[in-house]
């Protein structure tokens, strides 16, 4: 496989890791950027799949918490966002032709931790939009030994008199040719950037909040804003294929916040009930951002996610 270096901005990658880039090239063409920390003896590898709208340098803090604790990581800029190729002439609008298309992502990633050599077994630790491109991996064979989500989005988030609007107008809207552009109650600004810290519905801490905040003012090429009808329209249909099918036979933790505001907590919830060898994990006072959360919150969360890996995925 065909790495070449991409920019990785150590400016506001503050675990102070020694992270590094690459271009890599999906099946259908698109250039996507990957992030590597690689750690000496490490006890395997943990593949992260971030959420819309994030970037791997946002996970750095997150790379220097998994390395504490005996783990090289890998992170992914879905098509469509970070670094990687975006999909329509506005940058900005959030997109993807089809949910599946995904997977060429995972697979690119796979294949190139494969051609670096990552240190075995393969962990995934999937969050928010990440948690469903997770589960459907999964599902379908991807060769890690245990599963950590953290607030995944299992289900779109809807009052339920605005549901049937949503299924509507995200099949109606391409098909008049406007597909690519907002759905109501979305914008094309970040929510860091457009909330203040008190509005904010990703974390407590203002550290972590004044750290996604100057990585989208210092790297703005970074920033993403709402969603298009399309991927309204992928992201309803997707949830609910997976709703339809059977959890993978791996064991899993999933992190939820109790004042989760962004993914829909039922669908967490029915998910949970019915994997085995599964535990939810609920964070009291959590927004949708647990794992960057103040230390007192993350570290322990951390620690269990590492005991897991560290059973074999047996624990």
């Amino acid at each position: 496989m065909n790495l070449t270096p991409a920019p990785f901005h150590t400016d506001v990658a503050f675990g102070n890791t020694n992270g590094a880039a690459h271009w890599v090239h999906t099946s259908d063409g698109l250039r996507v950027r990957l992030g590597v920390w690689n750690t000496p003896a490490a006890k395997g590898t943990v593949l992260i799949f971030p959420g819309r709208t994030e970037f791997i340098e946002k996970y750095d803090l997150c790379a220097a918490a998994l390395a504490q604790r005996g783990f090289a990581s890998m992170a992914i800029d879905w098509r469509g966002q970070g670094l990687s190729d975006r999909m329509l002439d506005d940058p900005r609008v959030g997109h993807v032709d089809h949910f599946p298309d995904f997977q060429k992502d995972v697979d690119a990633l796979v294949r190139a931790a494969r051609t670096l050599d990552m240190p075995r077994p393969f962990f995934l630790l999937a969050h928010s939009m990440g948690g469903a491109i997770g589960l459907r991996a999964a599902m379908e064979g991807l060769t890690v030994q245990a599963t950590v989500f953290s607030a995944p989005m299992w289900g779109i988030r809807l009052a339920p008199h605005l549901r049937p609007l949503a299924w509507a107008l995200s099949h109606v809207m391409p098909q008049i040719g406007q597909g690519h552009q907002l759905p109501p109650g979305t914008n094309i600004g970040h929510h860091v950037l457009t909330n203040g810290f008190d509005d904010n519905l990703l974390t407590r801490d203002p550290a972590q909040f004044d750290m996604m905040r100057k990585q989208l003012e210092t790297h703005p090429d970074l920033l993403l804003g709402g969603p298009s009808y399309v991927w309204l329209r992928e992201g309803l249909l997707e949830t609910r294929h997976l709703a339809s099918r059977p959890s993978p036979n791996l064991p899993c933790i999933t992190f939820l916040g109790t004042n989760e505001r962004i993914v829909d907590v039922p669908a967490i919830h029915t998910r949970m009930d019915s994997w085995k060898r599964s535990t939810l994990e609920m964070v009291e006072g959590g927004e949708h951002e647990v794992l960057m959360e103040s230390p007192a919150v993350a570290d322990p969360l951390f620690d269990q996610m590492a005991t897991l890996f560290l059973s074999g995925g047996h624990g």
